[in-house]
């Protein structure tokens, strides 16, 4: 049975994600309007600054969440098994947004390559310039440094459960399962570094995405957020087939 702080966690989750839909309608709205020039750039980039906006707001909520509760946001229990196995650090890899930045140039490229040819211009992300390029390679290799070294702090503090000091506290234990506050007082200091490196990760994956926007012009970066917010919906679904294939389905919390 989930405890009020899990519910609560969950709750967080679940409203993010209905607000990932009710976004991604949005996003398709206004690139329908801006095609037929009813929309324009300063719509899109109002439209692009509430979603990070929104994204901000639940990096707030889960700091504040994950002081009661962080081993939940490391296995939620209201993702399924696949999203889980694809988590760093409690979420996707800021890298991971460059990464779609350009799958998304190659695909946009092939598919409009007529039109691309002959030098007719949309401004969608098949056409990032070359300062854009610079900009986008040098903010991935600052993103992964960070990452880098956030994942090392995260070895260090994986490593320290087993180190001497919680060696010995279990070794004084008279039988399995037994809870001290010397035990109480280990497992909370580490849980306080696990938090800290939620908060850290968080941050990196919002200024990498925030430092992203300013790179895009705003219909690249309108065109960027409606493919990552869908991709985060539908690796949730596929991640919820493919448990319910495995018999996992009645045991997800949904």
């Amino acid at each position: 049975m989930a405890t009020d702080d899990q519910e609560r966690c969950r709750c967080c989750f679940l409203k993010w994600m209905n607000l990932q839909q009710q976004e991604l309608s949005e996003l398709h709205q206004a690139l329908t309007l801006q095609a037929s020039n009813k929309n324009s750039e300063n719509c899109l980039r109002q439209l692009a600054e509430k979603c990070i906006k929104h994204y901000q707001d639940y990096v707030n909520n889960r700091s504040q969440l994950a002081r009661n509760d962080v081993s939940a946001f490391f296995a939620p229990a209201w993702c399924s098994n696949w999203e889980n196995s694809l988590l760093w650090i409690a979420g996707c890899r800021p890298s991971q947004y460059i990464r779609l930045v350009y799958a998304l140039n190659g695909i946009e490229i092939d598919a409009q390559l007529h039109e691309f040819l002959q030098g007719t211009r949309t401004g969608n992300l098949g056409e990032l310039s070359p300062e854009q390029f610079h900009l986008i390679d040098i903010l991935q290799s600052k993103t992964i440094r960070a990452e880098e070294k956030l994942t090392t702090q995260m070895a260090s503090l994986q490593e320290d459960v087993a180190d001497q000091p919680m060696v010995a506290i279990t070794k004084g234990l008279s039988k399995i399962g037994e809870m001290n506050g010397e035990l109480d007082r280990a497992l909370d200091k580490h849980e306080q570094g696990m938090v800290g490196a939620l908060e850290e990760a968080d941050s990196l994956r919002l200024s990498t995405l925030k430092e992203l926007m300013d790179i895009l012009t705003s219909r690249q970066a309108v065109d960027f957020l409606t493919a990552a917010k869908k991709l985060q919906l539908c690796v949730h679904e596929w991640g919820k087939t493919r448990d319910e294939r495995h018999g996992r389905g009645k045991l997800m919390i949904t």
